[in-house]
């Protein structure tokens, strides 16, 4: 008779059980993840991820590609091809937009209103139409870059209208899985990386369709003003972004109140974070030209006193901080002080580089103030303590 593996029993609270969302009478099952266990349900949610993740999405993609095969069959349109205006592409990306933000905002809703929740339960409805927004704009995103290098690499293919059909039911069904895991999944992180998202894709818009203009011979303002090209895209990515980071600052505000008690220190650190966040969005509102140019001076000089305020005070306001955060804290502090010092005593770097450093290096501490508090939220107040037991062996 083969002897079985040796075994170890684990007693655990209650009341672990309960903040996790499980029912201690469940079937339990054990991974091993990172170099740790973890614990959890062995039959949660097994057939409605399949209707969610699979079944779903399939019915609404089917039903998108039988629109567009009827919409090219009136249109007289065939061979259909990849790219235009009435094509694959086209019709893919307007299918895959509105069925995607409707299923988004259907799964979202369900999973707010759900008691068993942990996760969209967190996220006030103020912030919601801000967070679909921001999902619908990476979807899109995501699309047109697809498409555009299908384009590159497939340039003038066609295809028969049952074959352009299926393409798009292909493409519509990653849309709208994507779209319905993420309102079933939306945490602080996914919104840590809509929020880099969001920023990143606008600014590198926007630095692209004013190159011709040498933007970079000016200072990054340029690209908010009236001499820039589309300075609107610009403008509103730093809108937009600030209004997904008081959407973040609310979430993990309302996440850390359950293990860290409201106090001066924590309500102070929320206030200084939202008034960055609408600092952020004042210097889009208020671009540098000649109308706004003294309210755009004040804005961005309010920003950097604000950064001023949250590097020094962290020590403080920040429940736990650790000595590894505060060193790395102070290190980008100096570093943004030589390029202020730098840059208005000795004019290099340049404004342009000047500028661009110094936001890189700021908005990447306010992302590990963020990682920082969605740890703190993560680990709780203390960690739980279990026993374990060796069993003997049975053989």
């Amino acid at each position: 008779m083969v002897e079985e593996e040796p075994r170890v029993r684990v007693t655990i609270p209650v009341s672990a059980l309960e903040r996790a969302g499980i029912d201690p009478q469940d079937a339990l099952q054990v991974k091993v993840k990172d170099d740790g266990l973890v614990l959890g349900n062995a039959n949660r949610d097994r057939p409605e991820r399949f209707w969610n993740l699979l079944i779903w999405p399939l019915i609404v993609a089917g039903a998108a590609g039988l629109a567009s095969y009827v919409y090219w069959w009136v249109r007289g349109i065939g061979p259909v091809g990849l790219t235009g205006s009435e094509s694959v592409a086209s019709l893919t990306i307007v299918a895959g937009v509105v069925t995607g933000a409707l299923l988004f905002i259907g799964f979202f809703i369900r999973t707010r209103n759900d008691p068993d929740n942990r996760f969209s339960r967190q996220v006030y409805w103020r912030n919601f139409p801000v967070i679909t927004i921001a999902f619908v704009m990476m979807l899109a995103f995501a699309l047109v870059g697809a498409f555009w290098v299908f384009e590159l690499l497939f340039p003038r293919v066609v295809f028969d209208r049952v074959t352009a059909l299926l393409l798009v039911v292909l493409f519509t069904y990653f849309a709208d899985a994507f779209m319905i895991g993420a309102a079933l999944t939306i945490n602080a992180r996914t919104l840590s990386t809509i929020l880099v998202v969001v920023i990143i894709t606008g600014c590198v818009i926007s630095m692209a369709a004013n190159g011709q203009r040498r933007w970079w011979q000016h200072n990054l303002s340029f690209l908010g003003t009236e001499s820039a090209r589309n300075a609107w895209q610009f403008n509103l990515t730093l809108m937009f972004s600030a209004l997904l980071m008081v959407a973040l600052i609310d979430y993990l505000f309302v996440s850390l109140s359950r293990f860290y008690p409201r106090d001066w220190r924590t309500s102070t650190l929320r206030v200084l974070l939202t008034l960055t966040a609408i600092d952020v969005g004042a210097v889009g509102l208020f671009p540098n030209n000649a109308t706004f140019h003294g309210l755009h001076d004040a804005v961005a000089g309010g920003l950097i006193t604000l950064m001023v305020l949250l590097v020094v005070g962290v020590r403080w306001l920040l429940p736990n901080v650790t000595k590894d955060f505060l060193w790395l804290s102070y290190g980008i502090g100096i570093g943004l002080l030589v390029l202020n010092f730098g840059f208005r005593w000795f004019n290099y770097p340049s404004l342009t580089a000047f500028e661009i450093q110094a936001f890189a290096l700021a908005f990447g501490w306010v992302l590990m103030l963020f990682s920082r508090i969605q740890n703190l939220i993560d680990e709780g107040t203390a960690p739980i303590p279990v026993h374990a037991e060796q069993l003997p062996k049975i053989k």
